[in-house]
């Protein structure tokens, strides 16, 4: 199946959610608080306005789901239809506090599965696409595009946004894996899924994901040879439980998992 379509109208759906964003950014916009107490502002609403109404126009069978403005809008992934998945601002405590480093991200599903997925940093100019299991990676600040290779996990760099996203037990399983990894380093957000893919960092361990958090992930670090599941190493899918468990060499994934809960690998 070609998705020539599907990644031109991404592109600019990213491309227009960057105006919006940049307008914002670092301008003092107000902070709304939402039910589950996450930030949102005009910026997320704002973004995610542009991007549906291209996706919309272009695509008006497809269903959409996102963060701020819900779902589902024609369309059924149930039924097999193709579903845009879209997370305007992916860290928005980071744009409030004028770091770079949330980032926009637009996925397409079909029959509930990742088969695009698109992470924007609108003001580094950074951009990672997969499609089709190819990944490309436009930026002005060095990188290139696919996951390194490690010996073992005590050569890996270990991140996680905060450790605020982990129940107590949870937290308890991360510090095991940060125990066999080299250094654990927090914040990030979808953005250091970005960095994974570059080879930057080597794993990634967070929970409490919503589906507009981690389906665009998913096939970027797939595409740059890399691995991403829940922490028991299943498949992510819609009914998942919220875990992410991304690994550049998949080598050191089932290692990864062991570590997580405490048991031997081998």
């Amino acid at each position: 199946m070609s998705l020539d379509a599907e990644v031109a109208a991404a592109q600019a759906a990213a491309d227009a959610a960057g105006a919006v964003i940049r307008r914002y950014f670092r301008a003092q916009v107000g902070v709304e608080t939402k039910s589950d107490a996450s930030p949102v502002t005009a910026a997320d609403k704002g973004a995610e306005v542009a991007i549906r109404e291209i996706l919309r126009t272009r695509f008006p069978d497809h269903g959409m789901i996102g963060e701020e403005l819900g779902g589902q809008e024609g369309g059924d992934q149930r039924a097999g239809r193709f579903t845009w998945v879209i997370d305007p601002i992916d860290g928005t405590r980071a744009f409030i506090t004028g770091r770079p480093t949330f980032a926009t991200l637009i996925s397409l599903l079909d029959h509930g599965v990742p088969v695009l997925g698109l992470i924007d940093q609108p003001i580094t100019g950074e951009r990672w696409l997969a499609a089709g299991g190819r990944l490309s990676f436009t930026g002005a600040h060095g990188g290139v595009a696919g996951c390194r290779r490690v010996a073992s996990l005590a050569e890996a760099e270990l991140s996680c946004t905060s450790p605020d996203m982990l129940d107590a037990a949870q937290y308890a399983r991360f510090r095991k894996l940060a125990s066999a990894c080299r250094r654990t380093s927090w914040g990030g957000d979808a953005y250091a899924y970005g960095l994974l893919a570059l080879g930057q960092i080597d794993v990634i361990a967070e929970a409490d994901l919503k589906l507009w958090d981690w389906a665009a992930l998913a096939p970027v670090i797939e595409a740059a040879g890399g691995i991403a599941t829940d922490w028991q190493g299943r498949r992510l899918t819609l009914d998942g439980d919220g875990s992410m468990l991304a690994v550049g060499d998949p080598s050191v994934h089932e290692a990864a998992v062991a570590a997580l809960f405490g048991t031997d690998s081998h």
